[in-house]
């Protein structure tokens, strides 16, 4: 058991959301052999109970716990679900998201309260529902899969990329005010992954993008972003980059050369 990541994660309980799709599916199968329990979450239970059963979990050492990350509210009362299932939650990663496509003056205010509700407030709505939880036992995993364009504004990404920085901010934060509550928080910055995203995410009428952009194509597996983020789970990270060459390079200028960036973006290519 756990031969990728030692025996870090036997008879933890590791909650994932997004679970039904991309990199969330891609951890759901990576954590299979690891002796961990699992709760998978996401809208659609059909594809929850597809990927439970495509990657062998059974329903002892699993738990399928449908959600709506837009319906950011109702998240509070999850947590005791989870809990009288397991007996408690070791690791929270927050995976489920949406992403945009549409240039800023050409996006409905509708829209990026979708993209809001979803990426920020669904996503911090169930580390708040769970927080007491960690910080009662005084241990806790919490782990935010952002994107590169949480590093810096993205064409095309307006809204996208606002809730991203936004919970860097917010878990930065997290993280300070309970060092001493021994809560990790790991924040997950992947560039380009092969998965649904671009298919799925928000038009500027709030309607699905429906088309798969060719850097996504070709972007990283998302096995092996799986993997990474397992990995710095283990090694107590509090962040990671999972990027190519070019964004890598993008990532590098903005911070070191910021006039040269802003030409750089004008010209990179981001679908």
């Amino acid at each position: 058991m756990g031969k990728k990541f030692g025996s870090f994660f036997e008879a933890k309980v590791v909650w994932i959301t997004g679970a039904s799709s991309g990199i969330g599916e891609s951890l759901v199968k990576e954590l299979k052999d690891s002796g961990a329990n699992l709760i998978l979450s996401a809208r659609r239970e059909d594809e929850l109970v597809r990927v439970r059963n495509e990657a062998g979990w059974t329903e002892e050492n699993s738990l399928i716990l449908p959600l709506d990350l837009e319906d950011f509210r109702s998240l509070i009362n999850l947590p005791e679900q989870a809990i009288t299932k397991f007996g408690k939650v070791d690791v929270l990663i927050n995976n489920g998201g949406i992403s945009q496509r549409s240039f800023a003056h050409e996006t409905s205010i509708s829209a990026y309260e979708s993209i809001l509700k979803v990426n920020f407030l669904g996503n911090i709505g169930l580390t708040l529902a769970l927080l007491p939880h960690f910080r009662e036992r005084k241990e806790g995993w919490v782990v935010s899969i952002s994107s590169v364009a949480g590093k810096f504004g993205v064409p095309l990404r307006s809204g996208y990329s606002a809730t991203k920085f936004a919970l860097t901010g917010f878990y930065e934060a997290l993280r300070a005010e309970n060092n001493d509550r021994n809560l990790k928080v790991l924040l997950v910055y992947p560039g380009f992954v092969k998965t649904k995203i671009s298919e799925n995410a928000l038009s500027g009428n709030g309607v699905k993008h429906g088309k798969m952009d060719e850097a996504i194509l070709k972007g990283i597996d998302s096995n092996e972003c799986a993997i990474e983020i397992l990995n710095a789970i283990v090694s107590e990270r509090n962040e990671i980059i999972i990027a190519g060459r070019k964004e890598k390079i993008g990532i590098f200028l903005h911070k070191y050369f910021p006039d040269l960036f802003a030409i750089f973006l004008t010209k990179a290519s981001v679908t």
